[in-house]
């Protein structure tokens, strides 16, 4: 038996109950409404009020976990026996990451008979959630704790993300695109499509005009890209647009014979960079 805890944190935009099935221990980030000092974690406010929020033009931001929340989680485990897998954000779009590194760095020198090991996953949303998943299964065959995090480096370059948004306002906050490109793209209903590069970084690919296309063009990126178009997993996420994710989810089903296994709203903490609207579709490719 694998004597070894596996922690993700909040943005894996993966249901509580899919955690908790497979034992895994998760750490939240927080996000606030910038007229309000109040902090939220994802399950403690409705994905549906979050967006209502957002399209009544409350502004959100977020915060990465800290160094010291890591490691009274992590100390938790080392005290009862147990090493520690964290399978991580994106190091190219969050601290949160690194905040973990810092956290194994000093835990290792007071724990130092238990192990604390943290996997970058390159990978962000359901993405994330999709590669912790895959995982998973390796350590219920009864990988090591090192075995499973070669497994997430190994494999995260192979992870596809691909979305679109419906607001381009959302991507100028957060410096994506410029104010006139936001301007003029939604007034004349640009859409972007974009995806995560092998930094973990979020790159703005290419734009198509309406929303009919956007939503074509990422199933067409999943046949471009997967390693097998007719075998999962394959997974959808939406900032409150669930009618779009279906829609998606049966253009996958029509053109390749497969069922998404996972649709799931993004979560709050990703929704205050993305914005209402947001569409991703999720794969496992030859690349990214």
């Amino acid at each position: 038996m694998n004597n070894y805890t596996v922690f993700v944190d909040s943005s894996c935009d993966t249901p509580k109950e899919v955690l908790d099935l497979h034992g895994i221990k998760c750490i939240d980030l927080r996000f606030r409404f910038v007229d309000s000092p109040e902090e939220y974690r994802n399950n403690d406010i409705d994905t549906a009020e979050f967006y209502r929020n957002l399209r009544e033009g409350r502004d959100a931001k977020t915060s990465a976990v800290n160094v010291e929340d890591f490691k009274q989680s992590f100390e938790a485990e080392l005290k009862e026996g147990r090493d520690v897998l964290y399978i991580g954000f994106s190091s190219g779009l969050s601290t949160t990451f690194n905040s973990a590194r810092l956290a194994s760095v000093e835990l290792s020198e007071v724990y130092p008979d238990r192990k604390v090991v943290v996997a970058d996953t390159l990978c962000a949303s359901t993405g994330y959630g999709m590669l912790v998943l895959l995982a998973m299964k390796k350590l219920e065959e009864g990988a090591t704790l090192e075995e499973t995090a070669k497994y997430v480096e190994d494999t995260r370059l192979n992870i596809c993300h691909w979305f679109t948004v419906d607001d381009l306002q959302f991507l100028h906050r957060g410096g994506r695109v410029g104010a006139v490109a936001a301007f003029v793209g939604t007034a004349i209903g640009i859409k972007p499509v974009l995806h995560v590069d092998d930094n973990g970084k979020l790159i703005n690919m290419f734009n198509v005009r309406g929303r009919k296309k956007a939503i074509k063009a990422l199933a067409d990126k999943m046949e471009e890209l997967a390693i097998d178009s007719s075998s999962g997993p394959v997974y959808i996420s939406h900032g409150d647009c669930l009618a779009d994710a279906e829609i998606l989810a049966a253009q996958i089903k029509e053109r390749f014979g497969v069922e998404v296994e996972i649709i799931t709203p993004v979560g709050p903490v990703i929704g205050s960079h993305s914005g209402p609207g947001t569409l991703a579709l999720f794969f496992v490719g030859n690349n990214r």
